[in-house]
């Protein structure tokens, strides 16, 4: 058991800023009164599972506390699936409360508008908080479930890595329905930090906010060049900048840490509440995705990555409770320094002729080139070797097809150069940023 970490700020600095949304800055004590609502509502449905499909918006921050408070696990729903996609989802959960934009749910804004105010009491801690469904890159989406506890501890960490403290103020433009945003919002809590918290990822507003007096920021490689693309510097005010979500090209992080954003890599999953691993402030140099998170394991076992430590999903919805290490599915090493190197996500990996060829190593080569503005490796199923590479490009002018393979077979072996290639205005990408390799699939597979 243990107390809910909005009120704990509450009590201590009530006045202090806790979120700002669109301009307007609600205090610790401001949003506890709302959770306290939030919380009051819930408790008088007493509810036994929420779902919530819903942009980023203050009412699904105070869901998320609320929902800690009242004991009752609720399933964050991208709300950018198409309500065919939601149905099955739905399906699966059996949740007897629905909010926002779902079939026969209570608008958010009106849930608890006039909701009872619940006393905050002690949470506990071992109970499932949130189901968060995975991207279904190895298949059918999962729904893992992630304790009170995970998210604590994950939080702990990041807190401890970042340094994160009750000064700080944290860019949040991932969603909510994403593991990363989720996380942000959960550790700014544990922090007594302010979440600066946007609807959606835009380029301006990102920038203006690191340029404004933003502490911390999480982005990807394609929302880190568009904020460079507004902006070239930035104050000395920025603490650290997570990159995650694939690879990075090296002179993307340098051309942020010369505009005076201080990158940091890192890897994590939607089974471990966000982070595993991430480089160090001061220690960085955007060759490795760094160290364990503190209280985190990791190992590799016959080339996967596994992960042991408090930050583990207690096991998807439907299947038996995780214990032990957890296998990934991602590949990698460790370097001698004991910095994780992540080879390939999961189902990436290219078995051509009986050699492993890893995409985020080709898309490092292509990213090498200066008129190579994004791109992505994929399998593809080959009558003689098995699978062959197809790369998907988007480039800057003219650059084709011979250039880039000639550009591929100067740093690759011959067995690593893709066997096509595809350019293409922008790679398709999910609602955290990441390009939707199962969508790229089919794209890549149609010809279209």
């Amino acid at each position: 058991m243990t107390g809910c970490p909005v009120a704990r700020s509450a009590r201590a600095r009530p006045e202090a800023p806790a979120l700002i949304w669109r301009g307007r800055t609600s205090s610790y004590g401001d949003l506890d009164a709302l959770v306290r609502r939030w919380h009051g509502t819930i408790a008088a449905r007493a509810p036994t599972r929420i779902a919530v499909r819903s942009e980023n918006r203050p009412e699904l921050v105070a869901l998320v506390h609320a929902s800690a408070r009242a004991g009752v696990p609720v399933a964050l729903l991208n709300a950018r699936l198409s309500d065919a996609e939601i149905a099955p989802l739905l399906d699966r959960l059996g949740p007897t409360l629905r909010l926002g934009d779902l079939p026969a749910a209570v608008p958010l804004e009106a849930f608890a508008a006039d909701g009872p105010s619940a006393e905050p009491g002690e949470v506990d801690v071992s109970a499932v908080h949130t189901l968060l469904f995975t991207s279904g890159t190895t298949g059918r989406p999962k729904a893992a479930q992630l304790t009170v506890a995970a998210h604590q501890a994950s939080a702990r960490a990041s807190i401890e890595t970042l340094r994160i403290d009750e000064r700080s103020s944290y860019l949040c433009n991932l969603p909510l329905f994403h593991v990363g945003g989720l996380a942000t919002v959960i550790r700014c809590a544990m922090a007594g930090a302010a979440v600066v918290l946007h609807e959606r990822f835009d380029a301006q507003a990102a920038a203006d906010a690191l340029a404004g007096g933003v502490t911390h920021a999480s982005l990807v490689a394609t929302t880190l060049r568009r904020v460079l693309e507004v902006r070239r510097s930035f104050p000395a005010g920025v603490r650290a900048v997570l990159v995650g979500g694939g690879a990075a090209p090296a002179d993307l992080l340098a051309r942020a840490r010369a505009a005076g954003l201080p990158v940091l890599l890192t890897y994590g999953l939607t089974e471990t509440a966000s982070q595993v691993t991430a480089e160090r402030v001061g220690d960085a140099d955007g060759t490795t995705s760094g160290w364990p998170l503190p209280g985190t394991e990791v190992r590799i076992s016959e080339g996967q990555i596994e992960v042991r430590g408090p930050t583990l999903f207690r096991g998807y919805l439907g299947e038996a409770p995780l214990s032990g290490w957890f296998a990934t599915g991602d590949l990698g090493s460790l370097d001698e320094r004991g910095r994780l190197v992540v080879h390939a996500r999961r189902g990436d990996l290219i078995v051509s002729g009986g050699e492993n060829v890893y995409p985020a190593e080709v898309e490092a080569a292509l990213l090498a080139h200066p008129d190579v503005l994004e791109c992505a490796v994929l399998p593809c199923p080959d009558e003689e070797l098995g699978q062959v590479g197809h790369a998907a490009v988007v480039v800057r002018g003219l650059l084709g097809d011979a250039e880039l393979r000639g550009h591929c077979r100067a740093r690759l072996a011959a067995f690593k150069v893709p066997r096509r290639f595809v350019l293409l205005d922008a790679l398709p990408r999910n609602a955290a940023g990441k390009v939707d390799r199962e969508a790229l699939a089919r794209l890549l597979q149609t010809g279209a």
